[in-house]
């Protein structure tokens, strides 16, 4: 069984709750384990969160899910790029799948709450990763 960590951001809650639980439903329906849900203020923050997972050897796959709402500036698309890229840098220096369910930036409160699937997109990615990436010693098999 595939187990998952799930990073999930607490800015925008209504709509991270939802998230969250389309998440869980989609590792649910795919047999899959979350193994520990980390909650962090906003999705700024879930590299930290997202690389302490990446560490433990029960998780296979690490989603992070979260929404970046428009606003006056923009702040949406400076969390999203820094957001995205380190979540991505984990991926790689753990040698581990980090999946992107955040919606944002440049969406509404209601446009994000129309993307809440996401969350489950991401839970898809990681198990779809876990399964079809080759394994990194030959020799282990």
């Amino acid at each position: 069984m595939t187990t998952l960590g799930l990073v999930v951001a607490e800015f925008n809650r209504p709509i991270t709750e939802q998230m969250e639980q389309e998440a869980l439903e989609a590792a649910q329906s795919a047999g899959a384990e979350v193994y520990e849900t980390v909650t962090v203020p906003g999705v700024y923050d879930a590299p930290l969160a997202a690389d302490r997972l990446a560490r433990l050897e029960a998780v296979d796959a690490v989603a992070v899910i979260g929404t970046v709402i428009t606003g006056d500036t923009d702040h949406d698309q400076v969390i999203t790029d820094a957001a995205a890229q380190r979540l991505s840098d984990v991926s790689l220096e753990r040698d581990t799948p980090v999946t992107l369910g955040v919606t944002g930036p440049g969406m509404s409160a209601a446009e994000s709450r129309e993307r809440v699937e996401n969350a489950a997109k991401a839970v898809d990615g990681a198990l779809d990763l876990v399964d079809q990436l080759p394994d990194p010693d030959p020799h282990s098999a």
